[in-house]
């Protein structure tokens, strides 16, 4: 599912800027290539153990990830449900529970990456 409407859509931050508001938030940058990354937050319902994971794309808009001075903005946001072996699931519904804590965890990236 995409999450629409949460103000982080265009935003714009350098690579090192992003990198440790994000991990302090407690998401991690795994999927990155030269011009793009992911950045994911690993959010487990208590009631089934299901595990879901918000993901934020960005792009970079100048230079490249392998400096800290690349420019990044974000794209889309997305949460899903973990599937097995690897991979999420976009289609299956997100509790409640779990898409507040969402919604936490993106406002307040956006707050810090405002600042």
């Amino acid at each position: 599912m995409i999450i629409e409407k949460n103000g982080l859509l265009g935003l714009k931050s350098d690579l090192a800027h992003l990198d440790d508001v994000s991990s302090k938030l407690g998401f991690v940058r795994w999927q990155w290539e030269y011009t793009r990354a992911t950045y994911d937050l690993k959010l487990v319902d208590k009631t089934d153990q299901s595990e879901y994971f918000l993901r934020i794309n960005t792009r970079t808009e100048s230079g490249k990830l392998e400096s800290p001075y690349a420019i990044l903005y974000i794209e889309h946001i997305y949460i899903g449900r973990a599937t097995f072996p690897h991979g999420l699931d976009y289609q299956s519904p997100v509790p409640d529970s779990i898409m507040k804590i969402a919604t936490q965890k993106l406002t307040q990236l956006k707050t810090e990456l405002s600042l």
